[in-house]
Formats: structure tokens, C-alpha cells, sequence
């Protein structure tokens, strides 16, 4: 999968398209991805004593990541993403279709 934990990503598909958001979480059996802040779903939630309250609770519900694109940090455009290798062939690298940038963090 080419979108990883830390993300910034746009929604592109779905009841919130257009909105942006961190990947949270992601689930890389049933290629779906949390996203902080997007596809908001209440919960009714039981009380477990001295744990919570009983309630209705707001929580993020999992996307299909094709429902996402990544948001490249130079450029600030969704974009596909693009894997290359270094000159070794040994580490790969995530890039920009777009500006052809490197989107991956500095480790």
C-alpha cells in the first residue's frame, strides 16, 4: 500500500469528499485506512463499570483507500504516488506524479 501512517491525504470519493485529514491507522488486510476528523459515525456504546459511561460516542470509520489520494507536502495537490529506487537499488522511495518530489519523510 502506498499510503502509510502519518499521511496527510484528501478525500476524493464518498459523503466527505474534499476533506483533508492524518492517517491514523491503517489496516492492510481489508486495504482501508483511518483518517482523523473523516467518515464520523456515532456509536452507542455500553457502560463498563469504572471504565465508561454508557453513551453515544463519535468515532472515524474506516475508508477504502482508493477512496483517498495523498497530499504531496510541495506541491499541496493530490497526487498519485510513484515508487523509485535509489542508485543502489536497495531503498525505495515514494514520489509526486505531479512535481516528482520525494514524498517520504526524512528518517
Amino acid at each position: 500500500m502506498k499510503i502509510r501512517r502519518g499521511d496527510e491525504v484528501v478525500v476524493i470519493a464518498g459523503k466527505d469528499k474534499g476533506k483533508r485529514g492524518t492517517v491514523r491507522e491503517v489496516i492492510l488486510d481489508k486495504d482501508r485506512i483511518i483518517v482523523e476528523g473523516v467518515n464520523m459515525v456515532k456509536k452507542h456504546v455500553k457502560p463498563r463499570p469504572g471504565v465508561r459511561q454508557s453513551g453515544i460516542v463519535d468515532q472515524e470509520n474506516p475508508l477504502h483507500v482508493s477512496n483517498v489520494m495523498l497530499r504531496c507536502p510541495s506541491c499541496d495537490q493530490p497526487t498519485r504516488v510513484g515508487v523509485r529506487r535509489n542508485a543502489e537499488g536497495v531503498k525505495k522511495t515514494r514520489y509526486c506524479h505531479n512535481c516528482n518530489q520525494s514524498v517520504d519523510r526524512a528518517s
